[in-house]
């Protein structure tokens, strides 16, 4: 029986990403507009993050929404299909669980946060005008 539920999602899964990534592209909202030094600024600040994200995971659509609406350059690493991504977040954050921001301190000390409301609080409270 749990065969025959694990197929039955799979399945769904493959029938609906075609259409989450097209809802993606077609929802995603333009990015906020910084004058060059502002944006370089922050450029060199996101070289500090990396996003351990899978493609059609509904709570890592909305980070990279967010993302996009900040003008960030952040690193998008996919977890579910690189399996050297994969092991690096096993091994950094502890689990497997996306969407995970890593952030690199100046230290060179690593945090990992995980949930998506988490990382968007995050990323405005650093990033938004």
């Amino acid at each position: 029986m749990r065969w025959l539920i694990r197929a039955f999602f799979r399945t769904l899964r493959l029938v609906l990403s075609p259409f989450m990534i097209v809802g993606e592209k077609l929802t995603t909202p333009k990015g906020m507009v910084r004058s060059p030094e502002a944006q370089q600024a922050v450029d060199t600040a996101c070289k500090e993050l990396v996003l351990y994200q899978f493609r059609t995971c509904p709570f890592c659509i909305k980070v990279r929404r967010e993302i996009k609406r900040l003008s960030l350059n952040i690193e998008l690493r996919d977890a579910q299909h690189d399996q050297q991504s994969r092991s690096e977040l096993q091994q950094g954050g502890g689990e497997i669980l996306v969407p995970c921001l890593r952030i690199t301190e100046a230290d060179g000390e690593l945090h990992w946060m995980y949930e998506s409301d988490h990382i968007i609080a995050y990323l405005r409270e650093r990033f938004a005008a």
